[in-house]
């Protein structure tokens, strides 16, 4: 069961959202190799990528692996929006994502992200200074709208439709909701029925059974895993099985879980250099070890830590590194 956004045929309807600091590069490959249908670079401002500082262009890095890829752009000046859309379809992007849902503070009070719900002649504007300036498909991520008493996604994403978006991702929360409550998947029914183009669905999901009712609730095409991919990178690949065959999942076994670890901060170290890896994959190891015995103790050591040798032979103790046996 797949999915096509405008040209692009994934090869199945689970999305890896975007998520600020943690769709890097190197997660990003893990998480494509590990199965999913399509993932997508952390936000990324319109303003930076024109002037091509170095922060914006390594978000903007991608690799023949992780293809098709989305390059989500924030901003709210549609010349400047469009401009930077061209860039990054001109540096491989197979699809480019609007971002009219992050609820941060520092991105609302710039009057972008969710706040443009708020701006809906604005937010059209830029969907169509966008679409009009690339040729590959332009796809928008929404809350549900601002508040309880605006909640206009459907009205907001018939104009995406009418701009040429070619899909739609809602997160099921408006935007002074945060992330607190539950993901109302329910009303995304009301955005799918709004439009004829693919509507993918997003919030708490975080097992396969989340998967399934969020999509049965919603009818959306599709669903969009973030934070439940975080120390996960095969749960996007264990949704899309499950939607497939209908078995439960297990999760790989300490040693693959070892190797994908090792090979995620190998990657890291790449991309951002010695120090800078080893401090950008703190966060990625203390994600990895949720859950498990001793997870405090891995964590502080990690956490205390700039030797990448050292981390490595943390990861080996912490996972069970098998006995070496003597030739």
């Amino acid at each position: 069961m797949g999915i096509c956004i405008g040209g692009v045929a994934l090869a199945n309807p689970v999305i890896l959202a975007p998520m600020s600091g943690v769709t890097d590069l190197p997660f990003r490959r893990q998480v494509k190799r590990l199965g999913a249908g399509l993932v997508v670079s952390e936000m990324i401002a319109s303003g930076e990528m024109i002037r091509a500082t170095r922060q914006s262009l390594r978000k903007a890095a991608t690799a023949p692996e992780e293809a098709p890829v989305a390059i989500q752009l924030a901003g709210t000046e549609p010349a400047l929006m469009a401009e930077a859309a061209r860039l990054m379809a001109d540096r491989g992007a197979a699809l480019i994502d609007l971002n009219f849902g992050c609820p941060a503070k520092k991105v609302v009070k710039k009057a972008a992200g969710s706040a443009l719900m708020r701006e809906e002649g604005l937010a059209a504007a830029i969907m169509a200074a966008v679409v009009a300036a690339v040729d590959v498909p332009v796809t928008v991520k929404m809350r549900t709208g601002w508040d309880d008493a605006s909640r206009n996604a459907p009205r907001l994403a018939r104009l995406a439709e009418d701009c040429g978006v070619a899909m739609i991702s809602v997160h099921g929360r408006t935007r002074c909701q945060l992330y607190t409550g539950t993901a109302d998947w329910g009303f995304i029914a009301a955005v799918k029925d709004a439009v004829s183009i693919p509507v993918v669905a997003n919030g708490d999901v975080r097992d396969v059974e989340d998967a399934r009712r969020c999509l049965e609730l919603s009818g959306a095409d599709g669903v969009m895993v973030g934070r439940g991919c975080q120390g996960r990178p095969w749960f996007a690949g264990q949704v899309a099985a499950f939607l497939e065959t209908g078995a439960a999942p297990t999760d790989p076994p300490d040693t693959v879980q070892r190797a994908i670890v090792h090979e995620h901060f190998a990657a890291m170290l790449s991309h951002y250099s010695v120090e800078g890896g080893v401090r950008a994959a703190r966060k990625h190891m203390g994600w990895y070890a949720q859950g498990r015995p001793g997870a405090a103790t891995f964590r502080n050591a990690v956490n205390n830590t700039l030797d990448p040798a050292r981390v490595h032979a943390l990861v080996d103790g912490f996972f069970g590194a098998p006995v070496r046996l003597a030739a």
